[in-house]
């Protein structure tokens, strides 16, 4: 993907975590409020925006645990691993 792609990507998940709150103010995203990387900040590199969306998207899966709980795991799973690939790499950069 294109790094514009992504950022795009980047708001669609914001928009979807900004949506998951509203609706269940109790529901935490910490883990993706501390990297610190808006889809706003087109200046952050590909990378970041990259590992970002695998992190937000494990947040988002976790959330939606209670309503569909074996696919959520496993996507949550999924969205795990290819952050840690992502993190690999941008520590290699």
């Amino acid at each position: 993907m294109h790094k514009d792609e992504l950022i795009s990507l980047h708001k669609m998940l914001f928009e979807v975590k900004e949506y998951i709150q509203e609706r269940d103010p109790g529901a935490e995203f910490s883990d993706y409020s501390a990297l610190k990387i808006m889809p706003t900040q087109t200046h952050r590199s590909k990378l970041e925006h990259k590992y970002a969306i695998f992190v937000l998207g494990n947040e988002i899966a976790h959330a939606m645990q209670e309503i569909d709980y074996s696919s959520s795991v496993r996507i949550s799973a999924r969205m795990r691993e290819l952050a840690d690939k992502t993190l690999k790499e941008l520590i290699s950069e």
